[in-house]
């Protein structure tokens, strides 16, 4: 009887033991702040969000904590003034904190987390280094039209980048199994090789440009582990992804598109990690004024979003996503675009594809639209100019008001195809995605779209580019 007793006394220990390490307990001490509120919050992405309010007694003392543990990631306790320090939650979320304010970072201790300690540690060198780093910059900068500092100095740049690249190396061999070298080895670049190219190779330079290129592009998410949801809970992936489809991705739909299909699979490893990937990649380049990017954001429409997999999403969110992409389809770049077929300020019918021009520039525009006032002249002494070089003029009116229309053609000297169209038969506003004035589209000969909604400054130069590299 009296070992069950004991047995049963383990036993409550035991389950009491591993309650409290369920939850987290942080024991803060700001030494400086006294009956003062901070606040402890976390990333998310790019960008961070408050997780708890903590309020200092007369010591400057707290404990933050709580039952359930805290998602792993980087968090910050955020102090007043905006500053703030970081802290790593890793699996172990009980130990304490000392600082001294204002001097917090360098007087910053750990007690009970030797990662976080680590953590710190690398923080300092890290500003050191990027300190360095900056200051060769700033110096090559100044010294570039000085041939012998320039070279000295862009040497140094180099042999510090290896010492940075060398130094995150070593935090993340010596804390393997770590939150912390998990975090320092994702923002390793990878090692690009130095390529041999054969004697005799027409432009060497350029080859070996393609080379690196292609190499840093295949290689650039090598060191990040995707099935590791912890690192939503930094600003790394965010970092990452943002500067590879911004910087390093050639920013045609088709390259786009073919990595986009590389990093969803990488990121299949974990829910979390695939959700925050596919949402980062619908906003980005929904959001992007870049021509031709639509076309990326109607493949992820098609293959996330309205397949089915993106189940974070209502049903009235993918019904609305579905028209939005719908008008969107038929008039992306390389769509051969939608014929039509419109009566004319001449009063003749007149066909869209019956235009035998090298060029069809198709401008959607409205007389009382202030933008199209100034766009619309601008585009009539390109055409003036260029009306003999193979390059014709489709204008629609999108309003009804016939008067205003006739007059402002007669007032402009217009002397294009004006189409007229006031019931909107052909559809023009659908098959062209006109929701605002004035937007242009140039076609080629077939009457493919070759570009979109750009500027009227822009149809010359692109036009005369076009022809150079492609007719």
């Amino acid at each position: 009887m009296r070992q069950l007793s004991i047995f049963l006394v383990l036993l409550i220990s035991v389950n009491l033991c591993s309650q409290e390490k369920k939850g987290y307990s942080i024991d803060l001490t700001i030494k400086g702040l006294h009956d003062s509120t901070v606040y402890l919050a976390y990333h998310m992405g790019d960008k961070q969000y408050l997780r708890d309010t903590i309020k200092l007694d007369k010591e400057g003392h707290a404990v933050i904590s709580g039952e359930e543990p805290l998602p792993q990631g980087i968090y910050m306790i955020v102090l007043p003034g905006r500053k703030y320090f970081e802290v790593l939650i890793s699996s172990d979320q009980v130990f304490g904190i000392s600082c001294s304010y204002p001097d917090y970072f360098s007087t910053l201790e750990f007690n009970g987390s030797a990662e976080n300690t680590a953590f710190t540690g690398y923080q300092k060198e890290w500003v050191r280094l990027q300190g360095r780093a900056a200051s060769l910059s700033e110096r090559y900068q100044k010294n570039r039209n000085n041939s012998d500092s320039a070279r000295i100095l862009y040497d140094a740049r180099l042999k510090h980048e290896e010492e940075m690249k060398n130094f995150l190396k070593e935090v993340a061999g010596r804390n393997k199994g770590t939150m912390l070298a998990m975090l320092v080895k994702s923002i390793i670049p990878p090692e690009i090789p130095k390529f041999n190219i054969p004697a005799g190779t027409k432009n060497p330079d350029s080859l070996r440009y393609v080379l690196t290129y292609q190499y840093n592009k295949n290689h650039y998410f090598d060191n990040i582990d995707f099935s590791d949801e912890r690192i939503l809970r930094t600003p790394i992936l965010h970092s990452r992804l943002d500067s590879f489809f911004t910087g390093v991705v050639i920013q045609l739909a088709d390259s786009i598109n073919k990595e986009i299909d590389r990093v969803i699979a990488l990121s299949s490893a974990n829910y979390k990690v695939f959700q925050y990937v596919c949402v980062y990649l619908f906003n980005h380049f929904r959001e992007s004024e870049i021509m031709g990017h639509d076309a990326v954001v109607v493949k992820l429409a098609d293959e996330i979003y309205l397949s089915g997999k993106a189940d974070w999403t209502t049903q009235e969110w993918r019904d609305n996503l579905k028209k939005e992409v719908d008008r969107i389809r038929p008039n992306l770049i390389g769509v051969k675009a939608h014929d039509l077929v419109m009566n004319t300020f001449n009063n003749i019918y007149v066909s869209l594809y019956d235009i035998k021009k090298d060029f069809t520039v198709l401008i959607f525009w409205e007389p009382d639209c202030g933008h199209c006032r100034e766009a619309v002249p601008k585009l009539r002494d390109f055409y003036e100019k260029y009306r003999d070089k193979s390059v014709e003029v489709f204008a629609v009116c999108t309003q009804p008001d016939k008067d205003k229309w006739e007059k402002f053609i007669q007032e402009n000297k217009l002397n294009w195809i004006n189409g007229w169209d006031p019931a909107r038969l052909t559809r023009f506003d659908y098959y062209y995605n006109i929701t605002s004035t004035p937007i242009i589209y140039i076609l080629d000969r077939d009457k493919k779209i070759i570009a979109k909604k750009l500027p009227v400054e822009s149809v010359e130069s692109f036009i005369n580019d076009y022809r150079r590299y492609n007719y």
